[in-house]
């Protein structure tokens, strides 16, 4: 039994969004993640039509999936479980689409999500992001002080651009990020900067961003390798997004090739787990 890596791609990053050129089918999208080696996909499970059609092409592959979803309420979760019952996934990424501004209110919504997965036996990740219940780094500290064994999912761009660290980031933010992935069971991967969300990896003013991310991305699998089964899979999503997430210019055109950049990603991720693992 030894633990294992899955790199998937997001296929909300696959969306393209110009103009001027037309989408990509999801089976070319998907035959593109299939043979640039990622094992699987993140699928937003709220389209159930969406959804089959995704996994049934990864299925078919012997390639995995996450489902994605924002539920509002504790019930909006119960067709998400019904889909993951008939389709599969390897957990749920649920982003809690509520805003609440005290600790209180998102007690019984946690507890209502975790009791639904736990009946279903389906294992539900909680994504740090902005504009959700997990929007502010200290307030989902705070949540972590309630629920110690929350499960996260790990996606620390929000973190830096909305607590808009000082460079270089200091040891106190440091352990602050350290804590989010000792409760991390999985990884979405991006690079950001103080005040940008999504920066390109291959520009090389942002050479340190992508050292700091990938020690910190570092820490979190080593973390994770401590937690979890001898026999677990570590999911890393990469999840370069479409504008406005990505930077454009004056043409409305983006600055970088996102796709590349996941490729380039998805290597870096393979190899620092290797390395990780060597030395274990």
């Amino acid at each position: 039994m030894t633990q294992q890596l899955c790199v998937l791609q997001s296929l909300w990053a696959m969306e393209r969004r110009l103009a001027d050129t037309p989408e990509w089918p999801l089976e070319t999208q998907l035959e593109m993640i299939r043979d640039a080696g990622f094992d699987g996909a993140g699928v937003r499970f709220i389209d159930p039509v969406f959804a089959t059609a995704a996994t049934d092409f990864l299925r078919s592959h012997g390639m995995i999936w996450q489902a994605q979803c924002y539920p509002r309420t504790v019930d909006e979760l119960k067709p998400v479980l019904e889909l993951v019952a008939r389709l599969g996934a390897d957990h749920i990424n649920l982003q809690p689409d509520v805003r609440p501004q005290r600790l209180e209110a998102c007690i019984p919504l946690l507890e209502g999500w975790r009791r639904l997965a736990e009946h279903a036996g389906v294992a539900v990740h909680f994504e740090t992001h902005r504009d959700r219940m997990t929007t502010d780094l200290f307030f989902t500290l705070q949540l972590l002080d309630c629920f110690p064994d929350l499960r996260l999912t790990a996606d620390v761009s929000h973190y830096l651009l909305g607590r808009e660290f000082a460079s270089p980031v200091d040891d106190t933010n440091h352990a602050l990020i350290h804590r989010i992935f000792d409760n991390a069971w999985g990884i979405h991967g991006r690079i950001a900067s103080r005040e940008q969300i999504q920066v390109s990896l291959g520009f090389p003013q942002h050479k340190d961003l992508v050292s700091l991310f990938m020690g910190w991305w570092e820490y979190g699998i080593r973390s994770w390798k401590r937690r979890a089964a001898p026999d677990a899979t570590l999911t890393f999503l990469c999840e370069l997004g479409p504008a406005p997430y990505a930077i454009t210019g004056a043409d409305g055109k983006e600055l970088s090739d996102r796709w590349q950049d996941a490729l380039v990603m998805k290597d870096m991720i393979r190899s620092l787990w290797d390395r990780i693992d060597e030395e274990s």
